[in-house]
């Protein structure tokens, strides 16, 4: 049998040249496009976060500001909007403006489903992005409302389950079904990071890194142990 020849993945999006055949660069092409992004983070607020039962609060918490972080390092939009934040579902957790400065905030007349007002929607469609990641509390209802509008309304939609909240594993288990029979595509934090990461050649590389010990605290032992790794064979040289 002849040897197959492999594509070979190139960041920069160049063609590749191998055994002197040229290859189209290989994956990717079913990835985000954060180009084509924008990241809708619904009603995180400090109230809300009191009934959440799937999810520990510090990790979803940790998630979410993960996402903020992220969009600020790729110049990534974000809207943020709170459900009647002056009543006892509270203020949104101020993470996500410290860590997204360019965050745009579009205040709501109660509306329980974001999508309902006017102003949210025209904030999302001036946006001229038709891939929306989105992530809220509760995941069953501030989520799922808007995403499954957004999705009729023919938006690619991502919702990050980690980085949202249930009252159950129930409701969460529920509403992941009914994503999946609606096409709406569910993902985790961490997916999201590594589908806009895609190489780690690149100038930003470090901070990327922090992010990964945001959505999984382990990876700081990993880049601990390789450290001490290099710090010895430096000093044995």
């Amino acid at each position: 049998m002849a040897n197959q020849k492999k594509d070979i993945f190139v960041p920069d999006g160049k063609n590749s040249i191998h055994d002197g055949i040229e290859h189209e660069p290989g994956g990717g092409k079913a990835l985000l496009d954060p180009t084509d992004t924008v990241f809708l983070l619904l009603d995180h607020q400090s109230g809300l976060f009191q009934n959440v039962k799937d999810i520990s609060v510090a990790e979803l918490r940790a998630n979410t500001t993960a996402l903020a972080k992220l969009a600020t390092l790729h110049n990534i939009p974000v809207i943020t909007t709170a459900s009647v934040p002056d009543g006892p579902n509270g203020p949104l957790m101020p993470e996500i403006q410290q860590s997204a400065p360019h965050a745009v905030y579009v205040p709501r007349k109660g509306e329980v489903n974001a999508w309902d007002n006017a102003l949210f929607v025209k904030t999302v469609r001036e946006t001229g992005k038709k891939t929306l990641v989105i992530a809220g509390v509760w995941t069953s209802v501030c989520v799922m409302f808007p995403a499954l509008d957004a999705k009729a309304a023919g938006f690619k939609v991502y919702t990050v389950m980690d980085a949202s909240g249930d009252p159950s594993e129930m409701a969460s288990r529920t509403t992941l079904a009914r994503f999946t029979q609606a096409g709406v595509v569910p993902t985790s934090a961490n997916a999201v990071i590594c589908e806009v990461h895609r190489t780690w050649n690149r100038p930003d590389a470090a901070e990327l890194a922090e992010l990964y010990t945001m959505v999984s605290p382990n990876y700081r032992a990993v880049m601990e142990s390789y450290q001490k790794a290099q710090d010895v064979l430096k000093q044995k040289q």
